[in-house]
């Protein structure tokens, strides 16, 4: 198959939309989570989306056919919360591997499935890596400001099993996102690189940090700058950012990483700010109006869409970059 960074150089690549959106729309209930298999589970499971990768695959994998239908070359797997540290909210740390050997298996094989019918056009699977519930960085508590809930340590063990897995499930990259704070990503990093010694294998990386408000910084205090340098030790694909503001507001911050760095630059915003009723308003369209200053001002290599995107929104994406050339990246 051809190679991710050679396919970089020719032209900007589309990533999926939200999977939770997506989900959302079957309307599952405790039961549905559940399956037969967890049917007496001692405690409740609603909202555990990534449990549905072994109860309901079939919606999974129908997400996934969606969003490469629609014109995505890469998918994510269905494993955000699927580390020992956010699964312990379920009673589930047993069952991490499982999860994100079964996300990454169900995504490549709709990818392989994509890829036979469009040789031209292969699709990848990047394996999700989320920052977890825990902080590195900061105490949870105000008047013990220097207590953490979680250490380096244990971040980095929870994250290698979940590498572990996603790559023997089939991921052929591996993305850390939603980055709120640094510390947490550092440790995911550590771990990648762990599992890479240890293998004897070179996985390519996306790394995606979160700017949480208007500030213009991460939730443990970065600019985009900082954050950029804290992670550029590491050899990896892409640097970008996701996640907590729509398109348009991320603009600053993308020219930022785009002047400052010889990764690839990805982005994949939310579908506008979130409304008052925490729904996400805005239509493909003006997305992809928005999408469409960050290729003329020649900023990313990779986009797509998180929270409130569809199908719909990553259709009209696709439609808006097809034809441009993609930000050049020095060193390629």
């Amino acid at each position: 198959m051809k190679n991710i960074k050679d396919i970089l150089k020719e032209r900007i690549l589309v990533l999926d939309g939200a999977m939770g959106t997506m989900l959302q729309r079957h309307k599952f209930t405790e039961e549905d989570f559940r399956g037969e298999r967890f049917k007496d589970w001692e405690h409740p499971l609603q909202g555990n989306n990534d449990l549905l990768s072994l109860t309901q695959p079939e919606a999974i994998a129908d997400v996934h056919r969606k969003y490469f239908a629609a014109g995505a070359d890469i998918v994510e797997t269905n494993t955000f919360s699927s580390t020992t540290i956010a699964m312990a909210d379920y009673f589930m740390e047993d069952l991490v591997y499982e999860l994100n050997y079964e996300s990454a298996k169900i995504a490549k094989q709709v990818a392989d499935e994509f890829t036979a019918k469009e040789p031209h056009k292969p699709r990848f699977v990047v394996g999700s890596i989320g920052p977890t519930n825990k902080t590195a960085s900061m105490s949870p508590d105000v008047n013990d400001p220097g207590y953490r809930a979680v250490s380096f340590d244990e971040l980095r063990i929870a994250y290698k099993q979940q590498v572990e897995a996603l790559i023997d499930g089939g991921s052929d990259l591996l993305m850390v996102e939603t980055i709120f704070d640094t510390l947490n990503a550092k440790a995911a990093l550590f771990a990648i690189e762990e599992v890479k010694d240890e293998r004897g294998i070179d996985i390519p990386i996306m790394v995606s940090g979160t700017i949480t408000d208007a500030s213009g910084r991460t939730l443990s205090g970065q600019t985009a700058e900082a954050f950029l340098i804290s992670i550029s030790h590491i050899p990896i694909l892409s640097v970008g950012f996701n996640c907590a503001l729509g398109a348009s507001q991320l603009v600053p911050h993308l020219e930022v990483l785009s002047a400052k760095t010889g990764f690839a630059v990805s982005a994949h915003p939310n579908a506008g700010l979130p409304n008052a009723f925490g729904e996400y308003d805005e239509t493909p369209a003006e997305m992809a109006a928005q999408i469409k200053e960050y290729v003329e001002k020649n900023l990313v290599n990779i986009v797509g869409g998180c929270c409130g995107t569809t199908p719909e929104h990553i259709s009209a994406i696709a439609n808006v970059v097809k034809d441009i050339k993609p930000r050049i990246v020095a060193g390629q």
